[in-house]
């Protein structure tokens, strides 16, 4: 079977910086797992090059940071006040929030405490990255009619998202 909209992709993948740091990566013995044709579990981009594709392909592909995690944006990183956050606020935890506009739901990482202020930045951790990814495709399954009414897959391995 060939990867189409609305088939299973059992992938194992590894992602990594430009420089080679490994960031994450799913084994042939423990796959990733997505609903292939635009339900957002992947990549656009590596969704795109694996398209037509059947078990055994393999691609690599560099991502700029725009077919990533987006470019890194300075206007969601935010000073606050530290009354506004638990007492047990550190760097590195994280607090969800909206934009300044209020129109976007995002997630906070605490990134500094002074002053009686907190910074919070809603930037994605990679942010502003090129990443490579170097992925082999594992199986191929028509999905079942709840998975596409659902848009993600169900059963073993079912709600991991390659993101």
């Amino acid at each position: 079977m060939r990867i189409a909209k609305d088939t299973v992709v059992l992938l194992s993948y590894r992602l990594t910086t430009l420089q080679g740091e490994l960031l994450e990566e799913a084994t042939a013995a423990e796959p990733a797992v997505y609903l292939h044709g635009g339900y957002d579990g992947i990549f656009e981009k590596v969704e795109q090059a694996l398209e037509g594709k059947a078990a055994g392909a393999e691609a690599d592909l560099v991502l700029e940071p725009q077919d990533a995690f987006g470019d890194y944006d300075a206007e969601l990183v935010r000073m606050e006040d530290l009354d506004q956050f638990p007492s047990t606020v550190e760097v590195g935890m994280q607090f969800e929030g909206v934009t300044e506009d209020g129109r976007h739901r995002l997630l906070y990482t605490v990134t500094d405490l002074a002053g009686g202020k907190v910074v919070v930045d809603g930037n994605h951790a990679l942010a502003g990255l090129g990443l490579r990814v170097q992925c082999r495709v594992e199986a191929v399954r028509a999905a079942t009619a709840e998975e596409i009414a659902h848009g993600h897959v169900h059963g073993a391995g079912g709600h991991h998202h390659v993101h």
